[in-house]
């Protein structure tokens, strides 16, 4: 079967089994290692890309469903001579360990960061308006990340790093 995609702006049309999903085309068939396969279970969040602007874990997602959608991963937010803000905080702010979990982290934070800064609740927000960045709103909206090596205070402050640049 044929799929076109859109990733990181640029149009694909890929040929697959049906059943193939969107995380095995990125990685596979478009030579975009970046998305990482860590449970292949949808629980670890190593895998998150934005689809249509959301995040969402691409070994849950079949690559058939997803004709003419477009797709960003992390290859797609920076590079290494022009990193985006998350990356740069990321590094600066030693918030990875090993590494393996940092793409799908930046990929959930950046589309998390849209969702504060589009108002959108968290189970743990205070109140309906414009949601605060503290600590534990940061968590729960990234609870759908794992990171193994537990670099989660880093993390999280190098979120909250760069919120503070885009404002």
């Amino acid at each position: 079967m044929k799929t076109t995609l859109t990733v990181n702006d640029q149009s694909h049309e890929v040929e697959h089994d049906p059943r193939r999903t969107l995380l095995d085309t990125l990685r596979d068939d478009l030579g975009l290692p970046g998305t990482k396969k860590g449970c292949d279970h949808g629980q670890c969040g190593a895998c998150t890309v934005l689809l249509n602007g959301e995040r969402v874990n691409s070994c849950l997602c079949l690559t058939a469903m997803h004709d003419g959608d477009e797709i960003t991963t992390i290859e797609g937010i920076g590079t290494p001579e022009r990193l985006s803000a998350l990356q740069k905080a990321f590094v600066e702010m030693d918030g990875y360990q090993c590494g393996y979990c940092t793409p799908g982290q930046i990929m959930s934070a950046t589309a998390m960061l849209r969702e504060v800064a589009d108002g959108a609740p968290s189970y743990v927000s205070d109140d309906l308006g414009t949601p605060d960045l503290s600590d534990p709103e940061m968590a729960e909206r990234m609870s759908g990340n794992l990171c193994r090596c537990s670099a989660y205070p880093l993390i999280r402050e190098a979120i909250a790093m760069a919120a503070k640049a885009d404002t």
